[in-house]
């Protein structure tokens, strides 16, 4: 049985929700988000079901649905709620799952509890959201490297957005990480770009 494909970024609005829609496409799988910071009217869930053009795919519900856009423990607390991570139990599915997650792997969940604590618990592989722009060097290498230290198996690195050749490459060699592909920018996202779109990731 496969592992379950844990999508995360080097940093917040890199693009894990379109490539999470993408690989749910392309692969078929399960698609779960534990914890939701805002926007509950048009949640990371509905966004990646409306990209959605399979009839297999299962959306699970939300562990956690906060009502304010701000990193998952300040949230819990306007809302008056503690998130505990022992309440954050994977979905049954015969199917593979892959879950998004909130922001970077340092955010936090509650006071002692990140998203890379997360993963770790759910037993699961990562794939790395990358994107080109000046720091990306650093902030990609330095998710690697935290992954590594916590022995978390990471399945690759997919870059979105405008190519940097050099820089996807220093990556890649330094960290030994599988370049899984590039997404291009994409100037119209619906049903049918975002299914070419798995044409562009080896997986």
């Amino acid at each position: 049985m496969y592992k379950p494909l844990f999508v995360t970024g080097i940093g917040t609005d890199i693009g894990k929700t379109l490539i999470s829609a993408i690989l749910v496409e392309k692969l078929k799988c399960d698609y779960w988000k534990p914890v939701q910071s805002g926007e509950l009217d048009n949640s990371d869930t509905i966004k990646v079901q409306r990209l959605v053009s399979n009839e297999v795919s299962v959306f699970h519900p939300e562990t956690y649905r906060l009502t304010q856009p701000y990193s998952p423990h300040k949230s819990a607390a306007i809302d008056g709620i503690g998130i505990d991570e022992k309440t954050i139990i994977a979905p049954k599915t015969d199917n593979r799952l892959l879950i998004e997650g909130a922001g970077g792997l340092m955010v936090p969940l509650n006071n002692h509890f990140l998203v890379i604590d997360l993963i770790k618990q759910l037993n699961a592989e990562v794939i790395l959201v990358s994107q080109n722009y000046l720091g990306s060097i650093n902030h990609t290498i330095l998710s690697i490297e935290a992954l590594k230290q916590r022995g978390i198996p990471v399945k690759g690195i997919i870059f979105n957005g405008d190519e940097n050749t050099s820089t996807e490459e220093y990556i890649t060699t330094y960290t030994q990480i599988n370049h899984l592909g590039r997404i291009p920018v994409l100037t119209t996202v619906d049903k049918n770009t975002i299914a070419d779109a798995g044409k562009y990731i080896s997986l």
